[in-house]
């Protein structure tokens, strides 16, 4: 059934009781076509894609848990594209631009806000990286535009500009297009379509096993619901991507960290933007329901916890209350973590691997959500086409053996 005026109005008279189910629940078959191994943003994007571009229809998304109840459920929603090298731009940019309709495309309110991402400067040398990345990004074609301490007031008043403070605002880095999306919706839209397209989405459903046969190619996977077959997998594991490669025979070049959030209770509309400050680690918004939603940095161990330490949050609220003197008698409501992969240049991993049919989505730290409908756009090309689409060519497994990195740890100094 297709969301519409008429479809509401329809379901208002039996008391919403006529609404299916978003989308199939399945039990696995024998064999598919390809496996997406993660039911997150990403692994869901890439199926929707498998089908909806390709053809590829006998598509299994098997997870080990419930549907978006990893990264996808537990980031910060912040959609941007003002990386700094020619790579990360391109893949970046093509995904904000499949934001725009993505509500459109999927038939499903994925509530993609573009209310402007803006980036604090507080030193000499931050003003210098700024400046840096803006002309980059406006000789990619890609907006983004420097401004004053008192231009940054002026779009986000609630900012604290005053020169007396531990780190004095020097200006800011702002990205109009860049903005906020629903994560649940996200993960939900895309469940939704490619169900509709005959997707089988399989949840608590872990990976067990990767089978391969002979030649060294995959032959299927082991699960906790029995064996599954197939010729290609994708692996979209997010941060326990190491684990599940590790069946494989792989190990990847990724570090998984606990990355925390909080929110606070709501409020009225007060917060017009998304800002965020990589100086003191963190970055604020306000959400639909009118929480304000807090990111901080990683913290500095690596850990597969979706917990973290209770320092990490505690300086975070430091900066934000001295950014945003305002909220400082605002009450927090909760706090959460989550688990991220972060690669020694900070810059993902979408390709094929040495393993022949297996494929892996990964490595993108503290930044994967902004990058959801590209990421699945450009894998499910290289799925099907058992070659790599020219947004994610750079991306590879090789990149680390000669030396050819996307070093994007200024631009993702911060979770975001």
């Amino acid at each position: 059934m297709r969301f519409s005026f008429a479809s509401l109005l329809r379901n208002a008279f039996s008391a919403h009781t006529g609404w299916p189910e978003q989308w199939r629940s399945p039990e696995p078959k024998a064999a598919y076509d390809v496996i997406i191994v993660g039911a997150g943003g990403h692994g869901l994007a890439t199926a929707y894609y498998l089908a909806a571009e390709h053809g590829i229809t006998n598509v299994a998304v098997v997870e080990r848990g419930w549907l978006g109840g990893g990264n996808t459920g537990r980031n910060t929603t912040i959609i941007r594209s003002n990386y700094l090298w020619e790579e990360s731009e391109a893949l970046y940019d093509h995904a904000l631009d499949l934001w725009q309709d993505l509500s459109q495309v999927l038939n499903y309110n994925v509530m993609y806000s573009p209310r402007g991402v803006m980036m604090l400067a507080h030193t000499v040398h931050d003003v210098q990286v700024s400046k840096r990345h803006v002309h980059a990004n406006r000789l990619a074609g890609i907006q983004n535009e420097w401004l004053s301490a008192e231009e940054a007031k002026a779009f986000c008043p609630p900012l604290n500009i005053s020169k007396d403070i531990r780190y004095p605002v020097m200006g800011a880095a702002l990205q109009r297009k860049g903005g906020v999306a629903r994560h649940d919706a996200v993960a939900w839209g895309y469940a939704r379509a490619a169900s509709a397209l005959g997707v089988d989405i399989i949840q608590n459903c872990e990976v067990t096993a990767i089978r391969r046969g002979p030649d060294g190619a995959v032959t299927g996977i082991e699960t906790t619901k029995g064996p599954i077959g197939a010729k290609k997998i994708g692996v979209v594991a997010a941060g326990h991507t190491s684990v599940v490669m590790g069946m494989a025979g792989l190990r990847m070049p990724l570090e998984s960290y606990p990355l925390q959030a909080l929110v606070s209770e709501p409020l009225k509309p007060v917060f017009p933007c998304v800002v965020m400050s990589n100086t003191i680690h963190a970055y604020i918004s306000q959400s639909d329901k009118g929480d304000l939603v807090i990111g901080a940095g990683t913290d500095q161990y690596v850990s597969y916890s979706q917990t973290g330490g209770l320092h990490i949050t505690t300086h975070t609220l430091d900066a934000i209350c001295e950014l945003f003197p305002m909220f400082r008698r605002v009450r927090m409501l909760r706090n959460w973590g989550g688990i991220v992969d972060v690669t020694p240049d900070r810059s993902p991993i979408l390709a094929k691997t040495p393993v022949p049919g297996l494929y892996v989505n990964c490595g993108w730290g503290t930044g994967g959500f902004k990058a959801t409908p590209g990421s699945g756009h450009v894998f499910a090309h290289t799925i099907a086409r058992d070659a790599p689409h020219p947004k994610n060519a750079p991306f590879t497994l090789e990149r680390f053996r000669d030396g050819r990195l996307i070093d994007e740890a200024a631009a993702a100094a911060v979770a975001h």
